[in-house]
């Protein structure tokens, strides 16, 4: 199987690539600067590509000829917290967390979805945070809405690719011990995956373009 992951160098992405690894597949890195601790994987199975996903530029390496699965995993919180409340959001902010939280996945698709294999499955990582129904606490403009907005995109996404048979769900992968979250999450990047990576497995048990937190449970939106 072929798989190919954004934001592959680190956290949930890293997390990705060794697990599809070691179920013997062949698993496509993707990196925006650094490839870092992929450079400490030695298999002939991994292929690592310079893609930053914020670029209209496209990949900077040799793509598979198709693709089983793709994880559209990169992504970026921005400013903390206090630098997306109500009163100090700037619309350069907002723009630059939606241009590859949103825009980003969206332009991986368009340059890869050629490529899907016919029963393949497309996962976009989105957020809880990006749940209008979840939102009770306010603040994180810049996040919540980059989040939120890629959940329709995945949704349109699975109306218009199921004609051509790839399947297109979007995750939640709980709130995760990562670089982002300072290493504050509830649970660890394995548990994370190992639940994900279940759920990708069913993806076809799901409705297309569905919400689906790293547990099976579906996200209210």
């Amino acid at each position: 199987m072929n798989v190919f992951i954004t934001g592959g160098n680190r956290g949930l992405g890293l997390g990705f690539v060794r697990h599809y690894l070691a179920q013997g597949c062949e698993v496509w890195a993707c990196f925006r600067t650094d490839a870092g601790e992929l450079n400490d994987i030695s298999s002939d199975h991994l292929h690592r590509i310079h893609w930053d996903i914020g670029s209209d530029a496209g990949p900077d390496g040799k793509l598979p000829d198709h693709i089983n699965l793709l994880i559209n995993n990169a992504g970026i919180y921005g400013p903390g917290k206090d630098g997306q409340d109500l009163d100090r959001v700037s619309s350069e902010t907002m723009q630059q967390v939606f241009n590859v939280d949103c825009i980003g996945p969206l332009r991986v698709v368009q340059h890869l979805a050629g490529r899907m294999a016919k029963g393949g499955t497309i996962a976009n990582m989105s957020s809880k945070m990006g749940s209008i129904a979840d939102n009770s606490s306010g603040g994180a403009y810049a996040y919540r809405a980059a989040k939120a907005a890629l959940v329709i995109v995945s949704k349109s996404m699975a109306v218009d690719l199921s004609a051509a048979g790839v399947h297109v769900i979007t995750l939640h992968p709980g709130w995760v011990q990562t670089d982002m979250t300072h290493h504050t999450g509830l649970i660890d990047v394995a548990t994370s995956v190992a639940g994900m990576t279940g759920v990708i497995a069913q993806a076809r048990d799901y409705e297309p373009g569905a919400f689906i937190a790293y547990d099976g449970q579906i996200v209210p939106y």
